[in-house]
């Protein structure tokens, strides 16, 4: 004896919550695919302003050189990522064909040491430097010296044209 086929009815009610579970799933995917997104362009955004913030110069000592009439004369500052100190002249005075400035550590002003001597004629000069050698100097002194500058280890021969504290810059 055949038996007929016999169709497995759906009862109405739940094919709508099959089909609801569905659309759910489907955003959770979709809300998921997003959030990934999101997450991955936020960290490429972060890794971009890094680097970024790492080509900002970071100015951490600066001091403004004053000459006798307390008038600005010569801005120092030192970015630890360069390595040097920069001088920008502020003025217009320039040495002489036979002359050299020469920038002084005078924070022992029994004992100036030398830190350098400037490029002649340039408004902006650079000097090598660490940070280590500026955490311990207080006072900059610029003085006028024969071209060349003073011999090593030798005091200044000119009185200071400028002169005037070196401070840290608080971060």
């Amino acid at each position: 004896m055949t038996t007929p086929e016999t169709k497995e009815i759906i009862p109405p009610y739940t094919t709508g919550w099959r089909l609801a579970t569905i659309i759910c799933l489907v955003m959770l995917a979709v809300a998921a695919a997003s959030g990934v997104g999101m997450y991955e362009m936020f960290n490429a955004q972060i890794g971009h302003l890094q680097a970024k913030l790492k080509n900002v110069p970071q100015t951490k000592y600066v001091a403004v050189l004053l000459d006798a009439q307390l008038a600005p004369g010569v801005l120092v500052t030192f970015d630890p990522q360069d390595g040097f100190v920069q001088l920008q002249r502020l003025t217009d005075i320039k040495e002489g064909q036979n002359d050299s400035m020469q920038l002084w550590d005078i924070s022992t002003p029994a004992k100036p040491q030398s830190l350098g001597v400037l490029t002649p004629k340039l408004k902006t000069a650079q000097l090598p430097a660490t940070e280590k050698t500026l955490a311990a100097i207080t006072q900059l002194a610029i003085s006028v010296e024969n071209r060349g500058g003073a011999e090593p280890g030798a005091q200044p021969l000119q009185p200071y044209l400028y002169r005037g504290a070196l401070i840290q810059k608080a971060f």
